[in-house]
């Protein structure tokens, strides 16, 4: 019998968002800025999903956990675990790995599986199971990818424990992980940064301030020019979205312009009286142009048709410099102009910019090469640095033969000698010159309130860049090409090494999936351009790598015919994109099924975008193709998570539609000789199942706001293991319409928990569900009253109701924060206790909660308050009141701590992790 695992049953999501949303926090050290690529997903949900995934849940082992209390306990343990696996500072303690893999062999036969990641990307999911020490394998179709993995899960393994072998180097007793060759790749980038600046240093001069003091420079800033359409002033128009160069309270400085002699003039001004509004700019989206001087206006097809026939210039407006007091700005001088006015140099690697505007806007200017993207200065630097990687290589295995190393096999070759060793500096030098070329090209920008360089893909895109900043990489300052190599370092000093990987280069559609667990975050439809972005750090890590990793980088750039991306512009219009992408879908998921494990699920990460808004208690068409693909593969999806980077009350305040930023489905292999069923039956089994699939859901540390997604995977369990459902007519039924059969469900299972209320309780609920808490008539208020055990005087006895002048309703939340006594509270309520509370939660925080919660556990069932916070979020959220939804997601997501604080204070007060009974007992 096929064991079910954690991920199929209960997660505490909670803790595992909570951790995900702190990483965006942590830079130094973080995986993800080894090298910028686009959709990475957290460490911590990776980390945690493959331990869930992994690992029995209790209910699958009645030979130890026979008791449903025994079980909630075991998964009360396992998820304190995880909660401690998913902080950052904890993924480098290897006693807490340890038990962590220690609980991985116990439900795998003592063994530790080997995880594929087939869409590997940005390389979480790989680099997680090796620190959960589990043999990964990542692969994809695209070269960044590809050597980013590498850099993450093949090499730092290989070289572990390894000593320097530069001059001077081995100076520690011992070196832990890569921590031997981080120092190489640290002390050859100086080289490399030193050597540089030997040879191209003279063109970046310092910068002289008006004292006669010389300053090293950090930024020049340009703005790129057309000739004005005015005949009658033809100057060179400085095209400029703001002329502030530092917005900084107490040090602003901003640009000043003049007309001389027919040509505009520049002067950095230091004072807070600079340009405002429409004063502040020459170009602006959505606005136009206009000129310097005159305002004549002019449009964006005037300056793309300047654009494409080669007339558009740049004028030197400002320089950013070093100083002891933070940044020095500057007025232009001729010097500096001069000094950028070198020939320009033809580059070997280049190529044709993609023309999808949605990801690039500098081709409709005339801009369609890559080479098209830098300064002439910053062509020759660029070529520079990536050339000196293969010179810096070649003085590592100088230095490793020195050493005695064995010269042995390349890297390529699985070589782990001196001429291995030196292709893996050579490779972390080669991210590193990457990393600087995302700051040192022409679409750069200058972050006028925190005074530093803005890099090219601030998102997903390249978008034009009107006054752009052209980086000093030799500075000590932002963008400076040895911050660069130093952040590489610190991520390669971090990097575990506890088991083997590798990252290969290939189709998902065609490679071997046999006896691998598979967890993988597949592109979405067209969310992202992978392949046409990524081509802008290729052609430079081509230059440097093409002799190191010659299969890798072999082509001119990255592979596009059969990347799982729907572009329009590649495959004739949007409905051709659609096709491709959903056949290409299907035949990766059909393929992934043949070699599949029975014994474990595959988890599919499903990138949620905002604008798949709710369509009659349902999600748009991209949710319902996504579904439709894996099922008609022969997939059964045992679960659906929602996982976010956003905390959830921040996006209920924000009012959001409380969408997760991706959701994680377990899926399992559908039998061959699956049955079909009815519509009638499907409904009953889903009536049959979903109830305690939501105690078990609510056990965990879920928050309100992703219940209605979890409880899709049982839901959607129940439909999907089934080969089809029939409706009445015959015809097949469609995951739109079972999702709403289990949205349906779901309400009807939240609303039986209602008999189990108190009279108070229930009155509430109801009148709450249908005037929330506006007044009705005093009348409608005593029918319903009596219909629930209860009377308008004892309602109004127990602190939550009013009724008078005729009228009646509900005590607001706001009414009820102050100052409360459960203890002295003579007709106490489950509502009374929730709203109060949830109120509380909001006004006055955690601490206070849990010292009422300790006396309010001798009045009431503290399980009864939870499930009514779960109910009333689910009501809120469906009449639109996102504030009440805030005040009761905010309650329930922070229940475990609350009821742990509240034992502390009162040891007698009891667990909350007892049955949630939602079904009448018999």
């Amino acid at each position: 019998m096929t064991k079910k695992k954690l991920i199929e049953t209960s997660l505490p999501l909670e803790v595992i968002n909570a951790a995900s949303v702190r990483e965006k926090s942590i830079r130094h050290g973080h995986p993800s800025t080894l090298h910028l690529y686009w959709s990475r997903k957290p460490l911590a949900t990776a980390r945690a999903v493959l331990f869930a995934q992994l690992v029995d849940d209790p209910a699958s082992r009645p030979d130890e956990f026979p008791t449903v209390e025994a079980q909630d306990a075991e998964r009360a343990r396992l998820h304190a675990l995880m909660g401690k696996l998913v902080v950052w500072e904890n993924s480098l303690d290897e006693n807490l790995l340890g038990q962590a893999r220690d609980e991985i062999r116990k439900s795998n036969s003592g063994k530790l599986p080997a995880v594929l990641d087939p869409f590997a990307g940005g390389g979480s999911i790989p680099l997680e199971a090796q620190r959960l020490g589990l043999e990964a394998h990542a692969s994809d179709l695209n070269p960044l990818a590809v050597l980013i993995n590498k850099a993450l899960i093949e090499i730092p393994p290989r070289f572990a424990g390894r000593t320097p072998v530069h001059p001077g180097g081995n100076d520690q007793a011992t070196y832990q992980r890569a921590e031997g060759l981080a120092e190489d790749v640290r002390y050859y980038g100086q080289w490399l940064r030193d050597e540089a600046e030997r040879r191209i240093g003279h063109l970046y001069p310092k910068a002289t301030a008006p004292d006669g003091t010389e300053h090293t420079v950090i930024a020049w800033k340009w703005a790129r020019t057309v000739k004005s359409p005015n005949p009658a002033n033809p100057i060179e128009v400085p095209l400029v979205n703001s002329w502030w160069l530092s917005k900084k309270k107490g040090k602003e400085a901003w640009v000043k312009t003049t007309i001389q002699g027919g040509q505009v003039h520049y002067e950095v001004v230091h004072d807070a009286n600079g340009p405002t509004g429409d004063d502040e700019w020459t170009i602006k989206h959505g606005k136009g142009a206009k000129a310097v001087g005159d305002s004549t206006p002019f449009d964006y097809d005037y300056i793309r048709e300047e654009g494409i026939n080669g007339r558009t210039g740049s004028h030197l407006i400002g320089i950013v410099a070093e100083n002891q007091r933070g940044r020095l700005y500057l007025s232009p001088s001729l010097e500096h102009v001069n000094a950028a006015q070198i020939p320009r140099l033809e580059v070997d690697e280049d190529g044709d910019i993609a023309t999808n505007p949605r990801w690039f806007s500098p081709p409709a200017y005339g801009m369609t090469k890559f080479s098209n993207l830098f300064t002439n200065r910053q062509l020759v630097a660029m070529t520079t640095l990536s050339d000196l990687v293969t010179e810096a290589r070649e003085r590592v295995l100088a230095d490793a033969l020195a050493t005695g190393l064995p010269k042995g096999d390349r890297l390529e070759d699985g070589g782990s000698g001196a001429r291995a060793y030196a292709d893996a500096v050579a490779t972390y030098l080669a991210l590193g010159v990457s990393r600087t070329v995302d700051y040192s090209n022409a679409m750069c920008s200058w972050h006028n309130t925190g005074e530093k360089m803005r890099n090219i893909f601030s998102r997903q895109a390249i978008p034009m860049v009107w006054d752009y900043a052209e980086v000093n990489p030799f500075s000590d300052s932002s963008g400076n090409f040895l911050g660069q190599v130093e952040w590489v370092v610190k991520v390669l000093e971090r990097t575990p090494t506890s088991a083997e990987g590798t990252a290969d280069q290939g189709s998902a559609s065609e490679r071997d999936y046999g006896d691998l667990v598979i967890s993988t975050d597949p592109p979405y439809y067209d969310n992202i351009g992978y392949s046409d972005l990524s081509d802008f750090f290729y052609v430079w890590l081509r230059r440097s790598l093409r002799d190191v990793h010659p299969q890798v980088v072999g082509t001119m750039l990255t592979p596009k015919a059969e990347e799982l991306v729907a572009n329009p512009y590649r495959h004739d219009g949007k409905a051709g994109a659609e096709r491709f992408f959903v056949d290409g879908f299907n035949s990766v998921f059909h393929k992934i099924r043949q070699g599949a494990r029975p014994d474990v699920p595959m988890t599919v990460y499903y990138a949620y975008k905002q604008q798949e808004a709710k369509v009659d208690g349902a999600t748009s068409t991209g949710w319902h193709t996504l579904l439709d693909g894996l099922i008609n593969a022969g997939w059964e999806i045992t679960a659906t998570w929602p996982m976010r980077s956003e905390l959830s009350n921040r996006m209920l305040s924000q009012g959001t539609n409380a969408l997760a930023s991706s959701i994680v489905l377990a899926c399992r292999p559908r039998p061959a000789d699956a049955q079909t069923t009815t519509r009638r039956a499907f409904v009953a089994r889903l009536k049959s199942e979903l109830p305690e699939a939501l105690r078990t859901l609510m056990q965990g540390a879920i928050a309100p706001v992703d219940l209605a997604q979890a409880a899709i995977g049982p839901g959607i369990s129940v439909f999907s293991r089934y080969t089809r459902v029939r409706e009445a007519d015959g015809s097949d039924m469609s995951v739109r319409d079972a999702l709403l059969l289990i949205n349906a469900t779901l309400d009807e299972v939240l609303g039986e928990q209602e008999s189990d209320f108190d009279p108070d309780t229930r009155f509430a609920v109801t009148w709450y569900r249908s005037y929330g808490w506006s007044a009705e008539s005093s009348g409608t208020a005593d029918q319903l009253s009596r219909a629930t055990d209860t009377s308008l005087g004892e309602l109004e006895r127990g602190g939550i109701f009013e009724a008078k002048g005729g009228k009646a309703r509900l005590l607001s939340p706001e009414e009820l924060d102050g100052a409360w006594d459960p203890a002295l509270d003579n007709r106490l309520s489950v509502w009374e206790a929730t709203v109060r509370l949830a109120a509380i939660m909001g006004g006055q925080g955690a601490d206070k909660v849990a010292e009422l919660l300790a006396e309010v556990c001798s009045r009431l069932d503290l399980d009864a308050v939870k499930e009514l916070g779960f109910l009333l979020f689910h009501e809120a959220e469906k009449k639109g009141q996102a504030k009440d939804a805030l005040l009761f997601n905010g309650l329930v997501s922070a229940w475990g701590d609350v009821t742990d604080q509240a034992r502390r204070i009162d040891p007698g007060a009891r667990s909350t992790q007892e049955a949630f009974d939602f079904e009448d007992e018999e």
